[in-house]
């Protein structure tokens, strides 16, 4: 297969060339989750520990990828263009709360906001997570969250939110605003052959979702047009008009808050 036509099958879900792919089912009744969204491999538990032993355990890079897993991706360098669900998490305010803090609280904090972050992806069927710089990133493809990957970016948005405390009446452990938005882009692997690589987004639709991200007010979400799921009745939410650094028309997006 060429790198595109496996990339097709990795992402769309539609006979994936993946190693014991028949035995994805097998594995998936083995305990413990979370798990290798390309092969089920369980990594706590039981059979997480025989697993890690097969080589199998979870990638540092990408998590929700087990070491043998994601090693396949540098065998396929390369990608394809896909409709996909982004979902960005930004802090707000990051810069005077880090002023306030000493570096190393400030680190814990962040790690403990990836460590939260990465278990709702995790659960959420993302395809994979970034930590870039105090910013949180999950990517919802066919091929894993299924048709309704809108859907799925929303309900994480959504359980991030009251993760951090959005909904808490003390207010959040740590502020954040969320951005969604669903568009055509490359995915796929980066890099160059026999070095590291790394699995990436490209394109103006994570563009897009991450000035959203940047737009959206502490326990805000803002959902663009694209993002548009009907039978979560989103359209009676607060609608916006932004203007977009690097956009020339104003993008539409409905607004999400946390519950009080």
């Amino acid at each position: 297969l060429t790198p595109e036509e496996w990339w097709r099958g990795v992402l769309t879900g539609v006979d994936p060339a993946l190693p014991a792919r028949k035995l994805r089912t097998i594995f998936r009744l083995i305990p413990n989750g979370p798990r290798c969204k390309f092969c089920n491999g369980p990594y706590h538990g039981i059979g997480g520990a025989l697993f890690r032993l097969m080589g199998k355990g979870p990638s540092s890079l990408t998590p929700q990828l087990c070491n043998q897993c994601y090693g396949l991706t540098s065998q396929h360098l390369g990608g394809r263009e896909i409709e996909l669900t982004m979902l960005f998490a930004d802090v707000r305010g990051s810069t005077p709360l880090a002023e306030s803090m000493s570096p190393l609280a400030y680190s814990k904090l962040i790690s403990r906001f990836f460590g939260v972050a990465n278990e709702v992806f995790i659960r959420s069927d993302a395809l994979l997570n970034r930590l870039v710089g105090d910013q949180v990133i999950g990517l919802y493809v066919p091929g894993f969250a299924g048709q309704n990957h809108r859907g799925r970016a929303i309900y994480a948005a959504q359980k991030l939110l009251h993760e951090t405390g959005h909904d808490h009446a003390d207010g959040p452990w740590l502020p954040i605003g969320v951005g969604i938005h669903t568009g055509v882009a490359f995915l796929g692997s980066v890099g160059s052959y026999g070095q590291a690589v790394d699995i990436a987004v490209l394109g103006d639709p994570p563009n897009v979702a991450a000035r959203l991200s940047s737009s959206a007010a502490t326990g805000e979400i803002l959902i663009s047009e694209d993002a548009y799921v009907g039978d979560m009745k989103l359209e009676k939410l607060e609608k916006r008009q932004l203007a977009l650094k690097g956009k020339s028309q104003p993008i539409s997006v409905y607004v999400m808050k946390a519950p009080p």
